[in-house]
């Protein structure tokens, strides 16, 4: 059951979970169609309801809900090494 936030718990997700940052799923509570454990993706929004609007690596758009999903913010060793992978497949062009 989603339970109502705030205005000033509304606004401290928006704060706290700004598009870019980078989130690893522990555990979505969808009985439906959850986005699979272990999933990182990229905040796209926080809307008026506290649901952070999410674009997951596997291509999934699914919003999380605080107090319904489990997730985690990336750490910064993690998210290096998810840069050092980009930079090691991406193609070096020759001038």
């Amino acid at each position: 059951m989603e339970q109502r936030m705030t205005r000033r718990q509304v606004e401290q997700y928006k704060e706290r979970y700004k598009p870019g940052t980078r989130l690893f799923l522990i555990n979505m509570n969808d009985p439906y169609a959850p986005v699979s454990s272990g999933t990182k993706g990229t905040v796209t929004l926080v809307d008026d309801r506290a649901q952070i609007h999410m674009r997951w690596d596997n291509g999934r758009t699914l919003a999380l809900i605080p107090g319904e999903d489990s997730f985690r913010t990336l750490t910064e060793k993690e998210m290096a090494e998810e840069q050092d992978a980009l930079e090691a497949n991406s193609p070096i062009i020759e001038m």
